[in-house]
């Protein structure tokens, strides 16, 4: 039973939630940022990698 309590725990899914909102942070930046600007897109990508790496650290801490 404790797989199971782990992986409802309530810390997982906080990180997932700040994982989506740096994601849409970056899809954000992404389209609000003038189209010939290089720091808009090099910002939106950051961001993005980061929510991507959190999403995937909070999934597979809920399969642990």
């Amino acid at each position: 039973m404790q797989s199971m309590e782990n992986a409802n725990a309530e810390k997982h899914y906080k990180l997932l939630v700040v994982a989506i909102v740096i994601g849409i942070f970056g899809v954000f930046i992404r389209f609000a940022g003038d189209e010939n600007s290089t720091y808009f897109s090099v910002i939106a990508n950051i961001a993005l990698l980061i929510g991507t790496v959190i999403a995937l650290k909070a999934v597979f801490d809920i399969m642990k």
